[in-house]
């Protein structure tokens, strides 16, 4: 019997073993494999960091949701990928043998890469779910007895829109508050400007953003690379455009958050300890054709923010680039025909669409983009701003959880997250979530 694994249970693996189901017939297994019990809306992490959320609101038990459409559920993790023995070894000791594998793990957290950087030292993360709480937890604690606050993403960092959302986010809690006049905030960021996103900007992302940060009396710093993060401060290096040191600043900060780099989960090493030659590259991200397949293991496929995609352009401080929702399911879908595809004899031909949607909410109002494709030249490139942000996100997180739970594998980003953007009149309101 013909069986496909699905290694990781994020935003692109769910909904890639849903497409999967879909797409192939009964008689071909479909599994997944994840190191926890829960899928989590990620998106919903800066919520939850400011208390406006639960991590309990945002996660499924997919032990009790997969089975039910078809799809086998192994929570103990992927420890090795054999792909010279078609298997992976997970996590209970047991081998587990495949036909063809989809890599969506996500990726590892470069807390490491930065002195003080992390939930274990002295900075709180939003990107995964268990950080967003405790830093929910220190934020209670902060907003007791605040002080100055950092906020940004550090040099290779790949996504942006979280950052700007959290600092919006605090900055909107803080004044309901009533505490937002004894926190000074500054926005540090690896971005060559304000509102670049690692995409080159996106429509008038730069002068939404800047304007954003003024109006609510955030500070910036822009080509910044983080060289230390103290209990009591952050230590930064402010960069000219040819690489060399403009200015040392040393912030104060009672409350610094900060989106770290990303680089390969583990499970992509071989034996000695280094990435899998020719399944990933130097960073140990997932090394993928037009077709997401990987070019020496041919029944490897991979779909998700752990695919290795080329920086859009050379900046000062070293960026990744984004792999927004709207990407993942285009890589999803190919990724499900392809394989179905090829079950069926034929060879891939299937693409995916690599273009970018995003709402960043800020509470009290929002910015969405859209580029479509991601990455410049686009036949797409407009930005918006508006309360109507904030209604669409969190339709959209109800939306979204609401398809997990059902087993659905519609295309919710083309579905909801366009026809909001080409509908929307609303027009600016109080904050409600």
């Amino acid at each position: 019997m013909p069986r496909v694994v699905v290694v990781g249970a994020g935003i692109g693996g769910v909904p890639m073993a849903f497409e999967l189901r879909r797409q192939l017939s009964m008689a071909t297994e479909v599994m997944v494999v994840n190191d926890s019990n829960y899928f989590n809306f990620v998106p919903s992490n800066p919520w939850v960091a400011i208390n406006w959320r639960k991590p309990d609101d945002i996660r499924i038990n997919l032990r009790t949701v997969l089975p039910k459409f078809g799809i086998s559920f192994n929570a103990s993790g992927v420890m090795r990928i054999l792909p010279e023995e078609n298997a992976v070894m997970l996590g209970d000791g047991t081998k587990a043998e495949y036909t063809y594998l989809v890599i969506c793990t996500g990726p590892k957290l470069a807390f490491d890469e930065i002195e003080g950087l992390g939930p274990h030292a002295n900075s709180v993360s939003i990107c995964h779910v268990d950080h967003a709480e405790v830093a929910r937890q220190k934020w209670e604690a902060f907003c007791a007895d605040p002080g100055p606050m950092v906020v940004g993403a550090v040099q290779g960092a790949s996504c942006f829109g979280p950052a700007y959302e959290y600092a919006f986010l605090a900055s909107a809690e803080l004044r309901k508050r009533k505490v937002r006049d004894r926190v000074p905030m500054t926005f540090v960021t690896s971005e060559p400007y304000i509102g670049h996103l690692g995409l080159g900007g996106v429509g008038d992302t730069k002068t939404l953003l800047e304007s954003a940060l003024r109006d609510r009396d955030i500070r910036w710093i822009t080509n910044a690379k983080i060289d230390r993060v103290n209990p009591d401060s952050v230590e930064v290096s402010e960069l000219n455009e040819d690489g060399t040191l403009k200015k040392a600043h040393k912030l104060p900060s009672k409350s610094s958050m900060f989106i770290p780099a990303f680089k390969g989960v583990d499970c992509l090493k071989d034996d000695t300890g280094k990435w899998i030659e020719g399944l990933a590259n130097p960073r140990g991200f997932v090394i993928v054709d037009k077709h997401q397949q990987n070019p020496k293991y041919k029944n490897i496929f991979s779909a998700g923010v752990c695919v290795a995609i080329a920086p859009t352009e050379q900046t000062p401080v070293p960026l990744g680039v984004p792999k927004t929702g709207y990407m993942i399911e285009s890589m999803v879908t190919a990724t499900a025909h392809n394989i179905e595809d090829l079950l069926k004899g034929k060879e891939p031909t299937h693409e995916a669409t690599w273009n970018a949607v995003c709402l960043a909410d800020f509470g009290d109002e929002g910015v969405a983009f859209i580029a479509l494709p991601q990455i410049p030249p686009r036949n797409v490139n407009w930005s918006g701003q508006g309360y109507w942000v904030h209604l669409a996100k969190v339709g959209f997180e109800k939306y979204f959880l609401n398809k997990i739970k059902n087993g659905t594998s519609e295309p919710v980003y083309e579905k909801f997250i366009m026809r909001t953007l080409g509908v929307n009149k609303l027009k600016q309101k109080p904050a409600s979530t």
